[in-house]
């Protein structure tokens, strides 16, 4: 199949960005969206051209590296899938694509579509932890846990902090991965004791970074690859209003 694909093109964060269009011709069907992107670089490549930078890792889904905007939608056009798991079975032979990196101001561009996402790392860092013993492990049933309970966990823990739902979101809010982050510690007996500290600590690093606030348009889950649903944030709001009462009890 031959595309022609519009990519935005930055030198470095602070240098102006610019559409640039590229043909991609003879482009397998079966192919992924990032192993297209490789071809169209092997030919920028051998015309001696600058390639597209772009950033990528396990290609296989379970990273979050690929950060792309793919005709306006975060990862493309399919659901509950990352930019490296998108085909292109998914367009037409003469499709135009629109490729750009995900938008926000905490997501600073370093090269045409490779942003710094650093700022997720950082509000991990704020709360993301717990302080039970973890130099070994303990028998199955030592700690008993709900099954609902557990399986909500498991769903939160399944974000990768891509940065889809930022992107997605007009505000570049950041509540869908905070809230998966805090909450799947948060509802396990192990992180119980940290659970206001925590909620507190990775809200406030949210806001210092400068993500917007949320306000219920969950564009963030429609985009999510994991498909985390927006209880979750309603769950973050309600943690937070009690770490927040019980610190003004002291």
């Amino acid at each position: 199949m031959n595309l022609t694909l519009k990519v935005w093109r930055q030198e470095n964060g602070k240098a102006a960005g610019r559409i640039e269009t590229y043909p991609a011709t003879g482009i397998p069907v079966e192919a992924s969206f990032l192993e297209m992107l490789d071809i169209v670089n092997q030919d920028l490549i051998e015309k001696g051209e600058e390639p597209i930078a772009f950033d990528h890792d396990c290609r296989e889904g379970i990273c979050g590296a690929c950060s792309l905007t793919i005709n306006g939608i975060s990862h493309g056009p399919e659901e509950a899938i990352t930019a490296c798991q998108l085909h292109m079975r998914s367009f037409k032979d003469g499709d135009t694509i629109w490729i750009e990196p995900f938008r926000a101001r905490a997501f600073p561009v370093i090269r045409d579509l490779i942003v710094d996402r650093s700022a997720f790392d950082r509000i991990v860092q704020a709360g993301g932890f717990i302080s039970v013993r973890t130099g070994s492990a303990q028998d199955a049933n030592a700690i008993p846990v709900p099954k609902d309970d557990a399986e909500d966990a498991f769903d939160a823990a399944a974000c990768i902090g891509c940065g889809a739902c930022v992107a997605a979101c007009k505000n570049a809010s950041a509540m869908l991965f905070v809230a998966a982050k805090a909450s799947h510690l948060n509802m396990l007996p192990q992180g119980v004791p940290e659970k206001n500290r925590r909620t507190s600590h990775m809200v406030a690093a949210m806001e210092k970074e400068g993500f917007g606030g949320c306000t219920n348009q969950y564009e963030c889950s429609a985009v999510c690859p994991k498909s985390i649903g927006p209880g979750f944030i309603a769950r973050l709001n309600r943690d937070y209003s009690k770490a927040a009462f019980k610190e003004t009890l002291g």
